[in-house]
């Protein structure tokens, strides 16, 4: 697309060779294509080729929002040159995750006067330098910031006041025990915060959810619509967010539509927040709600409360049983279309009747899942994972075969357990990866075996006639997949050691293997696909089709695949990548990886990559290979390592590929270290939250959220 000024101008010459002039398409044509370019290259580049470029992408539909936010090639003077020439005509500006750039670099957002939207999450900025941006910005209406140790309300100036308190949509990250400029905005509808705040400081000191000195402590909730708050793991951000609830248990406002709190382990219930929840089941109909798990169970909360046009439920980690979730939730099998997103991750009993007497691993009912199905036919997001979802031996009510009716889902996680053949399972006899154990044990010899490499042989082994098969056949426009097994728990959790032993797979999901994974390769539009704890991968040969297939790959997630002690789907999964050209993340989590000059060469044809991560017990890398891998894949923004290396080997890489790389890429984040190293989470803590979150960090992502939360 990036034509030469002359190549551009002369359309005869342009015309006889290729057939086609690119400036004879009609402006609607040429809009769109340029809408595909990122505006620093629009403004900066492309408008100086031709006169008609320069006039069309200065467009107000190409100028009205600016994305910053995964751009990272973009700099600070690309940014002020940005500024310069478009600031007036910006509308909607997001720079969120942009940590790379310096702090003075907001100092060029007030020349954008216009401003409606504007959201610096992950962006360095001071009280003073909010203050001095804010002063200007007299049509903000929606605000995303971070709130960092040292933040002081008392340094914001009046006229950022007066702009805050016309702010009604705000997105606020704590690192600090804080409300930040919640008491400000005087005129919020919508409060989303995300509490990072750790329970330990650098030096090793514990910290308190109590509030700075002088803080005021009543946010105005009078007319918030919806309220959203995320925590970390620890005690502190539950003391922090009780603060902000506090004033909600006083007086529930009238037009709260939204209330979701997530909040991993235990989050006590309290008086206060007792009170809060019967306020809202007398004075408010909600169309999404997520609450803590111990504030769910055994209380006859959902009961009581009513809802409206519900768009989105979250029972995450409850121990709701599907009896309850149809009665109280879904009234009985009423018509609930306007549903379009449920997360039952972790809810053990959610599809059978009661959970008094029964065992996690014990049949689904599959009439429970059926009403669901029916009464939530519009749901284009589903999350069934961590837990055991076993279908029985009844034809045509294997969980499967009920989800296929769901003809619109976007997003869907299951556990591994869930879609494998009942009388499969039954009839099979034990394969060779069933009865190795699962060991970490470096050499695993049980004799020769052959398996089918060849892709036709492979796809004839009867896949067709599985309920798997026909449920990814049903789901064509299916864009995110998840198969994670029900016991699967990642060596890298959150704010803690590296974890050293698993659990062992679910019994059901010992048969499920490469002709599931292959099963995977009919979904045409798939552009993110985790797969967790498959015990069966043989070869993985599954994954070659995947790549031939799904060419809309964006992000590829590969955990604990196969035999434990081994990379078994190593030569598959270099196949793989061969034909992935639109692979931009990439994690795999398995011991023993061997991190070596084939897999890296391999790597290289995934020409769009920006981010990789590789958690590996006992794993290995060769530095060469990391070096020349970086040096040809030039989007690369993001390496991760966590293997069995020594720290020495692990900062000599690191220091190197930083030394080599990083004046060129401005957004390169680099660390590579040992896994099992006492040191661990003091690194991850330095980690950008954009790649923490999104990649670094192991979870299942579908229905995380409601759907459009932010912008």
């Amino acid at each position: 697309f990036f034509l030469a000024p002359q190549e551009i101008v002369s359309g005869e010459s342009e015309e006889e060779s290729n057939g086609v002039n690119l400036m004879e398409f009609s402006d609607e044509i040429l809009l769109h294509i340029l809408s595909y370019v990122p505006c620093t290259d629009l403004v900066l580049n492309v408008r100086r080729t031709c006169r008609k470029l320069a006039t069309l992408c200065l467009d107000k539909s190409l100028t009205h929002t600016v994305l910053l936010q995964k751009d990272y090639k973009v700099n600070k003077d690309k940014v002020k040159q940005l500024m310069r020439d478009i600031g007036k005509e910006i509308y909607q500006l997001n720079m969120a995750g942009c940590y790379w750039l310096p702090s003075s670099t907001i100092d060029h957002v007030t020349r954008c006067k216009n401003l409606v939207k504007l959201n610096l999450s992950g962006c360095h900025i001071t009280s003073l330098r909010l203050s001095k941006m804010l002063s200007t910005l007299q049509h903000l209406h929606s605000l995303a910031i971070d709130v960092n140790p040292g933040f002081d309300a008392s340094q914001l100036s009046s006229e950022c006041k007066a702009t805050l308190s016309r702010v009604s949509e705000l997105k606020q990250t704590l690192y600090t025990p804080s409300y930040g400029v919640v008491p400000c905005c005087t005129s919020l509808e919508k409060l989303l915060l995300y509490f990072e705040i750790l329970d330990r400081s650098r030096e090793g000191f514990m910290l308190s959810g109590q509030l700075m000195v002088g803080e005021s402590n009543v946010p105005h909730y009078q007319n918030l619509r919806v309220f959203y708050a995320r925590l970390a793991p620890g005690y502190v951000n539950q003391e922090v967010v009780r603060l902000y609830l506090a004033v909600l248990s006083d007086r529930t406002p009238e037009n709260l539509h939204a209330f979701l709190i997530s909040a991993p382990g235990s989050f006590a219930e309290t008086g206060a927040t007792k009170n809060l929840l019967d306020s809202m089941a007398r004075n408010v109909r909600l169309d999404a709600l997520q609450l803590p798990k111990a504030w769910i169970n055994g209380s006859g909360l959902l009961q009581h409360l009513k809802f409206n046009n519900p768009f989105y439920f979250s029972f995450s980690r409850c121990t709701l049983s599907g009896g309850h979730l149809i009665q109280r939730v879904i009234n009985g099998g009423k018509d609930l279309k306007s549903l379009t997103s449920l997360n039952l991750s972790g809810c053990v009993h959610c599809l059978a009747p009661e959970s008094l007497f029964r065992k996690a691993e014990d049949d689904i009912d599959s009439s429970i899942l059926e009403s669901l199905v029916v009464s939530c036919c519009n749901l284009r997001h589903l999350n069934l994972s961590a837990a055991h979802h076993h279908s029985s031996e009844s034809i045509g009510n294997h969980l499967c075969q009920l989800l296929s009716r769901l003809k619109h889902l976007l997003s869907l996680a299951l556990p591994v357990c869930s879609i494998t053949d009942v009388a499969a399972n039954v009839e099979k006899p034990p394969t060779v990866s069933n009865l190795v154990p699962q060991t970490f044990g470096r050499k695993v010899r049980i004799g020769i075996q052959t398996y089918p490499r060849n892709l036709a042989d492979q796809a004839n082994q009867k896949i067709e006639s599985s309920v798997f098969w026909a449920l990814m056949g049903s789901l064509r426009y299916l864009e995110t997949l998840e198969i994670i097994g029900s016991s699967f728990s990642s060596a890298m959790p959150r704010n803690e050691p590296a974890i050293r032993n698993s659990l062992p797979p679910c019994v059901r999901a010992q048969s499920v293997g490469d002709s599931e994974v292959a099963a995977i390769s009919q979904l045409t539009y798939l552009q993110s696909l985790t797969l967790a704890q498959l015990p069966n991968i043989l070869t993985g040969s599954g994954l070659i089709h995947i790549g031939l297939q799904c060419q809309h790959l964006r992000t590829l997630s590969l955990a604990n695949l196969g035999m434990m002690g081994k990379v078994v789907y190593m030569s598959a999964l270099m196949d793989m990548l061969k034909h992935c050209k639109c692979l931009r993340d990439l994690r795999l989590e398995q011991p023993y990886f061997c991190a070596g000059a084939q897999f890296f060469q391999a790597l290289s044809h995934c020409s769009s990559l920006q981010r990789l991560c590789i958690v590996s017990r006992s794993g290995t890398l060769q530095s060469d290979a990391v070096m020349s891998f970086m040096a040809n894949c030039l989007e690369v923004i993001m390496c991760h390592m966590f293997m069995g290396e020594s720290l020495t080997v692990c900062k000599s890489l690191q220091q190197s590929i930083v030394r080599s790389f990083q004046a060129d890429r401005p957004a390169l984040n680099v660390v590579i270290f040992p896994l099992l190293h006492e040191d661990l989470t003091e690194v991850i803590r330095d980690v950008p939250m954009r790649h923490l979150d999104e990649i670094t960090l192991f979870k299942s992502r579908v229905a995380e959220e409601p759907p459009n939360l932010w912008w």
